[in-house]
């Protein structure tokens, strides 16, 4: 476990065993950073169930709107109707033609009715929070969310014992390149969660459950609407991988940054059947997703041209030096 800390280095010499215990104490690290996480999310699951839960659709007393569909406030006609009822009954109890038992009769009716019109909710919501129909799903379902944060939290640890891992294996110049993309991975990954959950799933889920909304009575399971929006932040960060994914394709000679140039609207179009395949596979959803991975192969492009020259003015250098190292003519 000393050597947990740091990686070993290239010209190190290690057994079999010595590496299986190297892997056996990274794989512990890992495992224990889980643990942690994941308790630390258990305990904050109200927090993180209210985090997914932000999306919903929700419905407003003055506007009543529901996602992109407008539908009846049933509360607020609900509360018209008892209060009128409650009107009408004390009209019959203040009329002549009744004996005054009957009058109470038709005043403790209207204080019942008065009473539950102020019991009703204020602001109505179609779908605060989503429904489960299984014994002990509230409990699978709060372990499931769980587990999908601790495993983002964790991963940044997680990337670092990989790293420390393979690097021996590497030598300095493979080193150079491991280390960006060992960094960039996890930030494009997490930034492409934080855009899925900031800019897609909002309007996503909205568009989805308020289509032609009037129509039909809309209530969402929880397992398959956090499992919707897990999903698709993890297709979204393991997209917005796209520029390592040129870089690698670049660097075992396959393209290069002309190649990029000259096939953009081939790429568009791939890019556009990526996102169509996507969870929730909607214009909505489709259209958002689509133009960050735009954005981020234009960013590969010139990503790839900066690496071409790189490497030109690599193999000029080794081109121009002189050879060394020759044999005695004498």
């Amino acid at each position: 476990m000393a050597r947990v800390l740091r990686p070993i280095q290239h010209e190190e010499r290690l057994s079999i065993v010595d590496h299986l215990d190297e892997l056996r104490s990274r794989l512990i690290v890992c495992a224990i950073a889980l643990v942690v996480a994941f308790g630390v999310c258990f305990w904050q699951n109200h927090a993180l169930l209210d985090v997914l839960n932000r999306a919903l659709p929700h419905v407003s007393t003055s506007s009543g709107q529901h996602g992109l569909a407008a539908v009846p406030n049933e509360s607020a006609k609900t509360r018209a109707g008892l209060l009128q009822a409650a009107a009408a009954d004390r009209s019959l109890a203040a009329s002549p033609g009744f004996s005054p038992a009957v009058r109470q009769q038709f005043l403790r009716a209207a204080d019942g009715l008065t009473n539950a019109a102020k019991n009703l909710p204020r602001t109505a919501s179609a779908q605060e929070r989503p429904i489960t129909i299984g014994v002990g799903e509230p409990f699978t379902i709060t372990l499931m969310v769980a587990v999908y944060f601790a495993l983002l939290f964790a991963l940044p640890l997680l990337i670092y014992e990989a790293y420390a891992f393979i690097i021996p294996a590497l030598n300095s110049q493979e080193r150079r390149i491991a280390f960006p993309v060992m960094v960039a991975g996890p930030a494009l990954f997490i930034t492409g969660v934080l855009f899925t959950y900031f800019v897609v799933l909002t309007p996503a889920i909205h568009f989805l459950q308020g289509y032609n909304s009037t129509r039909f009575d809309i209530l969402v399971q929880a397992k398959s609407y956090y499992s919707f929006e897990v999903v698709t932040m993890l297709a979204v960060g393991v997209a917005f991988q796209l520029p390592l994914g040129l870089l690698a394709l670049q660097q075992l000679g396959v393209i290069n940054g002309r190649t990029l140039t000259r096939q953009w609207r081939y790429a568009a179009v791939i890019i556009a059947v990526i996102a169509a395949a996507m969870p929730g596979a909607d214009p909505v959803t489709t259209g958002l997703e689509t133009l960050p991975l735009i954005l981020l192969y234009l960013a590969s492009i010139v990503l790839l041209r900066i690496a071409d020259r790189r490497a030109a003015a690599r193999a000029e250098a080794e081109a121009t030096q002189p050879l060394g190292g020759g044999l005695d003519p004498t």
